[in-house]
């Protein structure tokens, strides 16, 4: 499955911070924009699969379609389940016959900004991302192949001539659901309206103080991209995450660390480490970690404070932080302050399309 990595794919900056085809949105030479981007930074879009209208309604089509999966019973919705962020609240996924993953399933809100993919970074694009759960045993456990050929017999056809021009085929389904992660773009949040447009009602003296613990904890080191001096203030979008692969050292405690990276590069100072997950709207995305190990925000912040589990590769920048219970609850409010105004409304969309 880390065949075929596409590092040479060509990216392009839209001309909008988002791509939607869905209500509440509006067109602009062709591209959708959403309110729901402020905070992020410009939309990216591959080459060779531009955002339509045609593909984002397409893909949202085939994102709740259990016939994806080999018996009928999951749909990638399944395991990015709209009710809970578009993340998955047991600890690791459940596939087809019930059968267990070995991770926890990211939230593929804003996954249009992510780069590389999967907690272990074995992907660079959405378009190879969605085709791993059909290979996998644990999850749709239908060969794409196959899946091309039950569409065709479902109806999909004239959907898929609509949005490419050509019947169903594994590359043309791969963009498809592709086009309709990159459209769930979740940034205005409270946070975003304090840090971007300088309300300083947006959130609680709490919160602003959680704020405040972030940044001398150093939490920024790996989940903001900030030049070093720049005040805060000064910032055009907040991604919240470094795209890098860290340890802490989670299953370390219990003798079953997952060696994470390592599986993908064979380089020994990668095992044990994670890509960073992205902060924004992590409140409702729990559990927590790789393993899903982790069931609240709190659980995190006590993991962070004790410096992590020491193992053979624990990454150096960890330390203990001594935080009182006053500075662990004001993070928490600070982290519950990065949630997406825009996420119930992506929600019932979603509902829509489940439904139809």
């Amino acid at each position: 499955m880390n065949e075929g990595i596409l590092r040479g794919t060509r990216f392009v900056l839209s001309l909008a911070f988002g791509v939607l085809a869905m209500a509440g949105s509006r067109s602009v030479q062709g591209v959708f924009v959403t309110q729901r981007s402020l905070g992020l930074p410009p939309f990216i879009s591959p080459l060779d699969n531009p955002t339509t209208a045609a593909k984002v309604t397409l893909g949202r089509k085939l994102f709740f379609d259990k016939r994806l999966s080999s018996d009928n019973s999951i749909s990638c919705a399944t395991c990015h389940d709209p009710g809970y962020g578009f993340s998955d609240p047991h600890p690791v996924s459940v596939g087809v016959k019930g059968r267990h993953g070995e991770r926890n399933s990211h939230t593929v809100l804003n996954i249009a900004f992510m780069t590389p993919l999967m907690w272990d970074g074995r992907v660079m694009t959405l378009e190879e991302q969605s085709l791993l759960p059909f290979l996998s045993p644990s999850e749709f456990d239908l060969p794409p192949e196959q899946a091309v050929i039950k569409l065709r017999r479902q109806g999909y056809s004239d959907l898929f001539q609509q949005a490419f021009g050509e019947d169903v085929t594994v590359g043309n389904l791969a963009k498809a659901l592709a086009a309709y992660q990159r459209s769930l773009v979740a940034g205005d949040s409270r946070f975003d309206r304090y840090l971007f447009q300088k309300d300083v009602t947006a959130i609680s003296p709490e919160a602003r103080r959680g704020f405040s613990v972030f940044l001398e904890a150093k939490c920024d080191a790996c989940h903001i991209i900030m030049t070093p001096g720049l005040h805060p203030f000064a910032l055009k979008h907040v991604v919240f995450t470094d795209g890098k692969f860290h340890n802490l050292g989670v299953g370390a405690d219990k003798g079953n660390q997952d060696p994470g990276r390592y599986d993908v590069t064979g380089e020994a100072e990668d095992w044990g480490r994670f890509r960073t997950p992205t902060l924004r709207n992590v409140a409702v995305t729990a559990p927590y970690f790789h393993d899903g190990s982790a069931k609240s925000l709190a659980d995190v912040i006590e993991l962070y404070d004790k410096g992590g589990n020491a193992n053979r590769n624990l990454d150096p920048a960890l330390r203990p932080l001594k935080l009182s219970t006053q500075q662990k609850q004001d993070l928490v409010r600070f982290l519950e302050s990065l949630t997406s105004s825009g996420i119930d409304e992506l929600s019932r969309e979603a509902e829509l399309a489940n439904k139809e």
